[in-house]
Formats: structure tokens, C-alpha cells, sequence
């Protein structure tokens, strides 16, 4: 019998520092209600000067670990998804990692997709452990947003927050990760972007750059098309799902998205307004937000949806082959 590739173990991280809504008051033209109504999010977690990346996601990665009942030495590929890595081009931020827990001669690269990053990585890890190249790929999504943000601007600062998630893909018996589907545009490169200037040797401060409303019009749509492909593809119908685990960009998009495809509130994760938009770690903390209310068992089917800077988009349809967590 041919194993399938199986999401074993789901995990995050978030600093210790929360910024609310009102926070944002004391120093920007903006207020609770403004940001609530437009985005859905009243806080958000802020890594301190002193964390890295790379120390959100060692610490999502070592709970993911322990989760799937593994040794820290059975991983033997680990892949990050980031936005804003702990060096600008080298070394990766998955090799800080593998260092930090300890690991030497373990395969270990970065990929860049922005808020589509644990899609693309979930594709590429089922692949690796499905060839047989891999027998435990950890993936994690990490992000210290705050460190490529402008707290002058009001349109994209109030957006993002910090934090990481991790899990352990396996070969198992279990019934696995059905099928995946990845996208991109790039004719739409600079309505989300951390853009680096040509014009001088020396490099100026990476900030994030987004143009919401034209980001909103294109991602709703891509969204809702591409979950209804996969669906199609694979012949099920949004009764099917038991959660649908979109990315946590903005309450506008989800509900939009949630509305058009017909899902319930009971089928949905919905944690924008705790975490923010974590880009690359959003949906894995979705996930683990589902698994640790208990929502998430094993054997249940998820629906996952994303879309990001590039532009970029995936959407995975997946059951959980992991330990519940009331039996951890």
C-alpha cells in the first residue's frame, strides 16, 4: 500500500506583546471603530526588538514536533515561508532554524510566496514524502511583519501582526492530503509589495506597500474561483467540508468569500480579530486556533484558501491525521 503524505501535527507561536486597536490611537490618525469596521481585527501580536523569525518559528516548530510524536532528528527537510526573513537574501531563515533545534546535514530552504506560503509549502511537502525523497517534512510560516511596516501609515500598519505556525507532514496510512492547487499573476506585482529601490547603491529601509481596494477586488474573486475549482476537481460539494480555514487577511474578504461559496459560520475559522494578517503564518495559526478549541479532530476534512503579494494563491483540500489535542 502507498503511504500518503499526512498533516501529523499542528502548532504556533505568538510574542508575548499584544497591540490593540486602541493602542494605535496614541500615535495614528485612525480609532477602534475605524479599524474594527473596515478589517474585523482588534489586536494583534508584535514581536519585541530582540526576536527574530527565526525564533517564532523554532518555537512553533519544537511544539509541532513534540505534537506528532516525533524526534527532533526524524525531520529531515524543513521548509520556511516568510516575507521578512532574519537576512535579507542569506543565509535562510529555515538553516537559523534547523540550526536552533539542533540539526546538522538536514535539508533547508526559504520559499517566498507571501501570505500563500504554507500552500505552497504543503504542495511541496506533500510531493517530497509521496516520491519518497522525504520521510518528515516540517514546514513552518513565520513572519515579524512589524520589522518592514510603516507605523505612519494607517491604510497598512493596523493590518499585519507576529507570529509563526508549524506542523510535521509524514508518510502515513492515514487518509492524507487529497489534493492541492497553486496560482500566481505577476502582472499585479505592485499592489502588494515590499519594494527595493534602484536608484541607489545603498539600501533604504523595506516597507510594505498595498493598494487595498484593488488587492480586495482581485482576491475576492481569486479566492471564491479557486476553492470552487478544487471542489469541482475532486467532486465535492462545500456540505463536504467540515472546516474551511481561509486566509486571515481581512473579515470583509472571508465573509465575502464564505457568503459566495455557500459555507456556514459552524464550518469556518474565523481568528482575524485576535491575530491580525500573519501573511505566511496565518493559516497555519488558523489551524491551530481550530485544533486547540477542540474544533479540529482527527479525520476531519479542512479547506484551505490563501492569497498574497505576487500576486499569489493556493487552496488545499486536506484531512488531519494528527493526535486530538484533548489526548495530548
Amino acid at each position: 500500500m502507498k503511504l500518503k503524505a499526512c498533516i501529523k501535527s499542528i502548532a504556533s507561536y505568538l510574542p508575548e506583546k499584544t497591540l490593540t486597536n486602541k493602542d494605535f490611537e496614541s500615535f495614528l490618525d485612525t480609532s477602534d471603530e475605524w479599524i474594527l469596521k473596515r478589517t474585523g481585527i482588534k489586536q494583534r501580536y508584535i514581536a519585541s526588538e530582540t526576536e527574530n523569525t527565526s525564533d517564532l518559528a523554532y518555537k512553533a516548530a519544537i511544539k509541532a514536533i513534540q505534537r506528532a510524536k516525533i524526534q527532533t532528528n526524524d525531520i529531515d527537510l524543513i521548509i520556511v515561508a516568510t516575507l521578512s526573513p532574519d537576512y535579507f537574501t542569506m543565509p535562510s531563515t529555515a538553516v537559523v532554524v534547523a540550526n536552533k533545534l539542533g540539526l546538522k546535514g538536514v535539508s533547508a530552504f526559504d520559499i517566498s510566496a507571501a501570505c500563500s506560503g504554507f500552500i505552497y509549502m504543503l504542495e511541496l511537502a506533500r510531493s517530497m514524502v509521496e516520491s519518497g525523497a522525504k520521510k518528515n517534512v516540517l514546514i513552518i510560516g513565520a513572519e515579524k511583519i512589524s520589522s518592514v511596516l510603516d507605523y505612519t501609515d494607517r491604510t497598512t500598519c493596523v493590518l499585519f501582526g507576529d507570529g509563526a505556525g508549524a506542523c510535521v507532514v509524514s508518510a502515513s496510512e492515514g487518509k492524507g492530503i487529497i489534493d492541492i492547487h497553486t496560482g500566481s499573476d505577476g502582472e499585479f506585482k505592485d499592489l502588494l509589495c515590499t519594494k527595493r529601490s534602484n536608484q541607489t547603491k545603498q539600501l533604504e529601509p523595506i516597507k510594505l506597500e498595498m493598494k487595498g481596494n484593488e488587492v480586495f477586488k482581485v482576491a475576492v474573486k481569486t479566492l471564491s474561483d479557486d476553492v470552487s475549482y478544487l471542489l469541482d476537481k475532486n467532486k465535492l460539494k462545500t456540505s463536504d467540508i467540515d472546516l474551511f480555514i481561509p486566509h486571515q487577511a481581512n473579515l470583509r474578504i472571508i465573509s465575502y468569500v464564505q457568503e459566495k461559496l455557500g459555507l456556514s459560520d459552524e464550518q469556518c475559522v474565523v481568528c482575524v480579530d485576535k491575530f491580525g494578517n500573519t501573511s505566511a503564518a496565518s493559516i497555519p495559526i488558523a489551524i491551530n486556533e481550530a485544533y486547540e478549541q477542540g474544533r479540529l479532530t482527527n479525520g476531519k476534512l479542512m479547506l484551505l484558501d490563501a492569497f498574497g503579494g505576487g500576486f499569489t494563491w493556493g487552496s488545499a483540500l486536506t484531512y488531519f491525521d494528527g493526535i486530538d489535542y484533548k489526548n495530548l
